[in-house]
């Protein structure tokens, strides 16, 4: 089972998912959302195996989105053109992201990650 857990080092909350993977001895290949941002064809095809809306995707908290003012702007912007600011800086992207053949979670929810991980055994 291959797993792929895309974070940022200093983010408190996948200090705390990858902490949940440790413990319970998942292995996971680890990948530094800034140093390797995800690209165009990656996203659009996590956002479609994960059945969310794109805006699900962003992180909403992040200085970066507000800067952008992108609140305003993402509901007059295509599906085409967000997945394109999504791959423009790992900083938009709402993190953690742990990804498998069988799902895309955003975010660290210890509950549904549980669920979704028990699928894999």
């Amino acid at each position: 089972m291959k797993i792929l857990l895309i974070e940022y080092p200093k983010c408190t909350t996948c200090k705390k998912a990858k902490n949940y993977l440790q413990s319970h001895d998942i292995s996971f290949e680890d990948r530094h959302i800034v140093e390797q941002n995800p690209d165009e064809k990656e996203l659009k095809q996590w956002i479609k195996q994960s059945g969310l809306p794109i805006k699900k995707f962003f992180n909403t908290s992040g200085m970066k989105y507000r800067e952008l003012e992108l609140k305003d702007k993402l509901p007059t912007m295509s599906e085409d053109e967000q997945t394109a600011l999504l791959a423009t800086d790992g900083m938009l992207i709402k993190r953690p992201l742990l990804i498998s053949k069988e799902f895309v979670l955003t975010g660290f929810k210890e509950k549904e990650w549980e669920e979704a991980l028990q699928t894999l055994s």
